[in-house]
C-alpha cells in the first residue's frame, strides 16, 4: 500500500511540476533545461508525498490543489542540493544517479538554476488556491525553514564551519534539524495549514516533522558509510572524507540507529491523538528510517 502511495503521490507532484516549470525550449534556454536537469532527475518526491498525505489526513481526502504546494516544496529542495553540490559547498559530481548540474551546464548556470527554482517556488505558493490567511502562513512557514535561523540555510552554514573539527552533539543536531529537518518540518506542516488544521492539530504535526526530519539525516549519514555510490545514486563517503559532522561520526553507525529509531517512536506518539488517520503518515515515518538508499 504505501509503495502505492509514494508512487500516486510521486506522479502527482511530477505533473504539477512539468506543468509549472517553464518548458525547456523557453527563452533563455540554457537555465530552463538545467533546472528539468535538476529537477527531473528523479528522487523520490518525498517532501511533496508528505505534504500531500498529511492534506488528507487533516481533510479526510486530497485538497484541491495541494500538488502546487507539493510541487514548490520540490523546487526549493531540488533548488537546495544543486546548490549544495557546486565546488564551493560540497563538490560533488553525481546527485541521483547523474551528473550534478554544475557539471553539465557550468557553475554559473548552476548558482541562476538554483535561484530560480527558489524565485519560481514562492511565485507558485504565492497563487496556492486555498485561504488568504492559510497561504500567508504557508508562505511564512516555508521562508522560515529555508532561512538562516534553525532553517536549511543556516544549517548549511554550520555544516560548512564545522568541517574538519571535532564534532560535538549541540553541532550536529543544529545542522541535521535546520539543514534537512526544516524543510521536511515545512513540508507536513504546510499540509496540514493548506487543509485547515488547526493550532493544536498544527503543533502535533511540527513535532512528527521535526522527529522524522532528524531522523531521516541520522539514516541519510549511516548510508552514506554503509552503502556504496551506485547504490545511493549520489557519491558514497563524501562526509567522511570531509571530516563531516555527522551521528556515526560522534556515535558509531549502531548507536545512530538506535537513535533513530527513538527519534521515529517519537513521531509515531505526535499522531496518536489521530487514530487511524494518521496510518498512511506512520507508515511513511517508518519508511523514512527503515530505507536503503
Amino acid at each position: 500500500m504505501l509503495k502505492v502511495t509514494l508512487e500516486q503521490g510521486r506522479e502527482l507532484a511530477d505533473v504539477a511540476l512539468e506543468q509549472l516549470l517553464p518548458a525547456a525550449s523557453e527563452y533563455p534556454i540554457s537555465i530552463h533545461r538545467a533546472m528539468r536537469h535538476s529537477v527531473f532527475a528523479g528522487g523520490k518526491r518525498l517532501r511533496p508525498v508528505l505534504c500531500m498525505e498529511t492534506a488528507r489526513m487533516i481533510a479526510g481526502s486530497l485538497p484541491p490543489g495541494i500538488e502546487e504546494l507539493g510541487a514548490s516544496l520540490e523546487m526549493l529542495h531540488t533548488y537546495s542540493l544543486i546548490h549544495d553540490d557546486l565546488p564551493a559547498l560540497d563538490n560533488d559530481d553525481l546527485r541521483r544517479g547523474r551528473p550534478t548540474c554544475h557539471k553539465v551546464f557550468g557553475e554559473a548556470i548552476a548558482i541562476l538554476a538554483g535561484d530560480a527554482l527558489q524565485t519560481r517556488a514562492y511565485e507558485v505558493l504565492s497563487e496556492l488556491c486555498c485561504p488568504p490567511s492559510a497561504r500567508v502562513r504557508i508562505i511564512k512557514e516555508i521562508a522560515h525553514g529555508t532561512g538562516t535561523i534553525e532553517g536549511m540555510i543556516g544549517g548549511q552554514v554550520v555544516d560548512l564551519e564545522a568541517e574538519h573539527r571535532k564534532p560535538d552533539l549541540a553541532t550536529v543536531e543544529y545542522i541535521h534539524r535546520s539543514k534537512t529537518a526544516a524543510l521536511i518540518t515545512a513540508s507536513v506542516v504546510t499540509g496540514g495549514l493548506y487543509a485547515g488544521a488547526n493550532d493544536d492539530g498544527v503543533c502535533k504535526l511540527r513535532s512528527f516533522g521535526q522527529a522524522i526530519g532528524l531522523a531521516f539525516q541520522i539514516v541519510d549519514d549511516v548510508l552514506d558509510v554503509t552503502q556504496t555510490s551506485e547504490q545511493l545514486g549520489k557519491t558514497a563517503g563524501k562526509d567522511t572524507a570531509a571530516e563531516k559532522a555527522t551521528y556515526p561520526a560522534l556515535f558509531g553507525v549502531d548507536e545512530s540507529l538506535k537513535r533513530a529509531d527513538g527519534l521515529l517512536n517519537q513521531a509515531l506518539q505526535s499522531l496518536a491523538s489521530f487514530g487511524t488517520r494518521a496510518q498512511t503518515l506512520n507508515d511513511l515515518a517508518h519508511f523514512l528510517v527503515e530505507r536503503k538508499k
